[in-house]
């Protein structure tokens, strides 16, 4: 499939991923089906994508014409059989192997012959995935930064299964989005996460150790290693229970101690504190997101 017959765009999941590459995508220009596990909850999603248009508009950033355009090219689907027509699908679902298996499977059924069925996982082996599917070839990792719509970067992921096709229009499609490529092998954590956990650890483990206060340890990155946002505040971004899947990912496929999730993650994990998206992780935030 060249770039040129790339029409639609399909996302697979509308929680905070998947609603910050449908939103791009749409920016794009890119007609958008937006899909979840209910009809209702891809309708949330869509809503509140076009609520945070909604504040770019306010604040002048966004004509409020181009918000109705892109509002509009984006449909809520009821699920894989909305999909009949799509070209390049993203899945971007919670980072869990087995949910992952079960969504591309299903997808992978619905979707045309030629499309392209990518999926954002941040750490989960793409041949694997890929495997799990009747298209191996046409499998890629399409990794997105969060929150998509201001990160540059998206980290493509090459299964041994993925074709030159495959790569060159998944790569064509993020540059129309207005991101920077890097492409990885498929390795655990590929690039950035396998830098980003060891970081994030210890960052956590500092933490638990009483070496520094959250916010101590987050001055200490950003003024200190000139880093845009602290590392436990990352994590809360993040969400604490993604970024231990991940930890569990890489420690186990790696088996390097320093990939191993301090037991303060996992206890917050554990208490349902998985960050800003609940409203408490390494720190509190009001309804509105902000720290408390």
């Amino acid at each position: 499939m060249s770039n040129e017959a790339l029409v639609t765009f399909g996302v697979i999941g509308a929680g905070q991923m998947g609603r910050g590459i449908a939103q791009v995508a749409a920016q794009t220009g890119y007609p958008v089906m937006l899909a979840d596990a209910s009809l209702e909850l891809a309708e949330k999603g869509k809503a509140t994508i076009v609520g945070l248009l909604d504040k770019l508009v306010e604040k002048g950033k966004l004509p409020a014409a181009e918000r109705d355009a892109v509002a509009a090219r984006i449909t809520p689907a009821a699920g894989p059989a909305d999909f009949a027509s799509v070209d390049l699908a993203v899945e971007a679902a919670t980072e869990n192997f087995e949910l992952k298996v079960k969504l591309l499977a299903a997808y992978d059924a619905a979707l045309p012959e030629r499309a392209i069925l990518a999926t954002n996982t941040s750490s989960i082996s793409v041949t694997k995935l890929a495997a799990a599917t009747k298209r191996p070839t046409r499998v890629m990792g399409m990794h997105f930064m969060n929150p998509v719509p201001l990160m540059k970067l998206c980290e493509l992921v090459r299964g041994l299964q993925t074709s030159e096709e495959t790569y060159a229009t998944v790569r064509a499609a993020a540059e129309r989005m207005g991101k920077t490529v890097v492409v990885s092998n498929d390795y655990p954590g590929f690039i950035v996460n396998r830098m980003l956990i060891p970081l994030l650890n210890e960052a956590c483990l500092a933490l638990q150790e009483g070496v520094a206060a959250a916010h101590d340890i987050d001055q200490g990155a950003k003024l200190g290693l000139n880093h845009p946002m602290g590392p436990l505040e990352l994590s809360d971004l993040i969400g604490l229970d993604t970024v231990l899947a991940i930890a569990e990912v890489l420690h186990r496929e790696i088996g390097d101690p320093k990939y191993r999730a301090p037991t303060l993650l996992r206890n917050l994990v554990a208490a349902g504190w998985h960050g800003k998206k609940s409203g408490r992780g390494f720190y509190t935030y009001d309804a509105s997101g902000k720290k408390a």
